[in-house]
């Protein structure tokens, strides 16, 4: 993956795609960076400025945190639910059908 341009770099490239009169393509081939990327930032800052409606970076950042969270806590419960279903089979008595200890002397 290519190094993260400067904060500057992306700033001025936005500044540029909005006031030069080109195309986005055009202005992102001067800047040796695809179009893709160059449209990506530009929709983000349309976003973080309420010019258009979507996420802000604030709260993209946000959001993979708490997805990253949500699946660290899907995991946890499910280890937890694992050992408890484990202690609770070795709790059986030796007498109960199905038992972990059924059948051992």
């Amino acid at each position: 993956m290519p190094p993260a341009h400067p904060p500057e770099f992306r700033k001025r490239a936005i500044e540029l795609a909005r006031t030069s009169g080109k195309s986005i393509g055009r202005v992102a081939g001067e800047l040796g960076i695809s179009e893709s990327c160059l449209r990506h930032w530009v929709a983000l800052a349309d976003a973080d400025e309420g010019k258009s409606e979507g996420l802000t970076s604030a709260e993209r950042k946000e959001l993979t945190e708490l997805r990253r969270r949500n699946r660290a806590l899907q995991l946890e419960n499910e280890v937890l639910r694992k050992a408890a279903a484990y202690l609770a089979a070795d709790n059986l008595p030796n007498n109960v059908p199905g038992g972990r200890r059924a059948g051992r002397p």
